[in-house]
């Protein structure tokens, strides 16, 4: 709902007594808190704030005096008062959850909705349209349940997911998530820590032999209703060791500090402070620290994750105990907080971007840096994706996948069904749940899979032929595969699975073909002694181009002679012929019909013996 910017956003102003007292008692009836619990949900001064989302959804968002939205409505004189993560975090009980892999919350966050094949763990007894929450499920020795990073509503009833009546289809139409544009409105603090998740719930069955297996399990507890706030939650499964000892990792936070002194602080006037500690230590420490860990202190570890780097395991154990040891080598100045004032923490008046330490101080690439490039492609990728759409007539392809032969039964096992067509990344994402929920990553070689026996039968190739004297070929039994790297391991199932494509465009039905969709062919190749000529097939499926009005076109276009004739070499359909070396003009023509370009091929045979 707000994975894109938000069409009109007017000015917020302050709610007045009345009508907080109505909104708090709103919340407490629709909820069932206790006066207490409301006012900390609806605190004094604040504020509303009308919008409409980029589908021109007319909506309220209600702010905390801070600015972060803590609740928000969707519709026209809509009274269905809905909570944001931030009021979520606080009160992590406040509805019913689902849970789900760590693979599946990048999608979310990305605009999807919550697929069953998706959900791993869901409260019992939920209806169709009730608001729930989304937490991530981290598997393992210790497996933890982290805070609500998703809210939504059900597609259906739990009962029906946990019955197996829905084996495919949508759970839950997500409404807000972490990191949306929502969220964006507000301070965007680091994601709380991760809550142990000491019983096992009942999960969602797969198949129904899989149900009467697990029917007895108890449903699970809710996350802690007051975590601790900590880094920013990784996509993959959280480490329960650190790689580092706490000296390291107190080493690698004064690099970040250094990193930190070196760009931006160096920069920063000095009417930017007093800094309080907290603000100081997540707005030019943490984003700061190094995106490759072992680049900066070796690490016996494979993959350090950077949000490792934290206080709690460094050597410091406080952020007050870390910025004094700074202090102490000069790099920044500290002032405690006056006795008897309503500052609590420490500040920061003043840096020393001119320390010996910090122009010594060699380069690296951040956490900051890799969060600035993704996001800079996903803003590429979706300005992209509108132009596309904006133009009325550009042709939307599929690549699509359908279980066959030995990759039936493993697509059962992800919850998946042999009759559905598969996009590519739906493929990935069914697989990176299974290899979290299994645990399959190997602990020492963190890039490699270890393979269930399930996984190598699909994988496996059934024989290998082995040649003896005199050219006798002799079948032989493979070796069973016990790893993969995961790219790897996505094309082996991939190539175990039948090909299919959808081609849509405007005005016309979608049409769903077997097979792989070859790109247009535009060849440039002699013909008729020297004469160059632009031969142009394959372009039927496609649906938006004629062959007899494509000829016309280009004959006005090239000022040249065109034709049209089937295709040689008993391959059905039409080729049409352009005189001379015309690639440019017909590539451009194909495009501005709504071809996307990466399904033009243009081969120059021109020259070429």
């Amino acid at each position: 709902m707000f994975k894109k910017p938000l069409s009109t956003l007017k000015t917020s102003a302050p709610l007045r007594s009345s009508d907080r007292r109505k909104l708090k008692q709103r919340v407490i009836s629709s909820f069932g808190l206790s006066p207490e619990d409301g006012d900390v949900l609806v605190p004094e001064g604040i504020l509303s704030v009308k919008f409409s989302t980029h589908l021109n959804e007319p909506g309220i968002a209600y702010l905390a005096p801070d600015g972060d939205p803590i609740w928000f409505t969707l519709g026209k004189g809509s009274e269905d008062l809905i909570p944001t993560v931030y009021t979520l975090w606080k009160r992590p009980k406040l509805l019913p959850f689902l849970s789900t892999p760590a693979a599946v919350i990048p999608v979310l966050v990305g605009g999807a909705d919550l697929m069953i094949p998706g959900v791993v763990h869901l409260t019992p007894s939920l209806n169709e349209g009730q608001l729930v929450s989304i937490s991530q499920y981290t598997h393992g020795e210790n497996p933890t349940l982290s805070s609500p990073l998703a809210v939504g509503r059900m597609a259906l009833a739990s009962d029906e997911i946990q019955e197996g009546r829905q084996e495919k289809g949508k759970a839950v139409f997500v409404l807000h998530a972490w990191k949306d544009h929502l969220f964006s409105m507000g301070s965007k603090p680091d994601v709380p820590e991760a809550a142990p998740f000491a019983q096992e719930p009942e999960p969602v069955p797969a198949s129904p032999s899989r149900r009467e297996d697990e029917a007895d399990k108890a449903s699970p507890p809710p996350p802690s209703e007051d975590p601790d706030l900590s880094e920013e939650l990784p996509a993959a499964s959280l480490p329960t060791v650190p790689a580092y000892t706490p000296n390291e990792i107190s080493t690698l936070l004064h690099a970040s500090l250094l990193q930190a002194l070196s760009t931006l602080l160096s920069e920063l006037p000095s009417s930017s402070f007093p800094i309080p500690a907290s603000s100081f230590f997540s707005t030019y420490v943490l984003p700061y620290r190094p995106a490759f860990p072992s680049s900066v202190v070796p690490c016996e570890s494979d993959s350090p994750n950077p949000q490792d780097i934290t206080i709690k395991t460094s050597g410091h154990k406080s952020l007050s105990a870390f910025l004094k040891s700074a202090e102490k080598a000069s790099l920044l100045t500290l002032k405690n907080p006056p006795k008897h004032g309503q500052q609590t923490e420490i500040v920061v008046t003043s840096v020393n971007a001119s320390h010996p330490s910090v122009t010594a101080h060699r380069a690296y690439v951040t956490v900051k840096d890799i969060e600035t490039r993704t996001a800079k492609k996903a803003q590429r990728e979706e300005r992209l994706k509108e132009a596309e759409q904006d133009s009325g007539h550009w042709v939307e392809i599929k690549e699509l996948r359908k279980p066959h032969l030995r990759s039936v039964e493993l697509f059962e096992a992800f919850g998946g069904s042999a009759k559905t067509l598969y996009e590519l990344a739906e493929v990935r994402t069914l697989l990176n749940e299974y290899i979290t929920t299994n645990a399959l990553v190997n602990p020492r070689e963190q890039a490699y899979i270890n393979l269930d026996s399930l996984l190598s039968d699909t994988v496996t190739p059934k024989t290998k032929t082995k040649t003896k004297g005199k050219g006798t070929v002799t079948p032989v039994a493979a070796a069973p595969v016990e790893f993969m790297k995961r790219d790897e391991l996505t094309k082996s199932i991939l190539e175990q699975m039948q090909s299919w494509h959808e081609v849509k465009a405007p005005g016309k039905d979608p049409v769903v073909k077997k097979g792989a969709l070859k790109p247009i062919q535009v060849v440039v190749k002699i013909r008729q002694g020297r004469k160059a000529s632009t031969l142009v097939s394959g372009f039927e499926p496609f649906l938006v181009l004629d062959g007899e009005e494509m000829a016309e076109d280009l004959r006005k276009i090239c000022a040249g002679a065109t034709s049209v004739s089937p295709r040689g070499g008993g391959v059905p359909g039409l080729e049409v012929l352009v005189q001379g070396q015309q690639s440019k003009v017909v590539h451009t023509y194909l495009t501005d019909k709504g071809i996307p370009k990466k399904w033009v091929e243009v081969v120059d045979l021109v020259g070429k013996k």
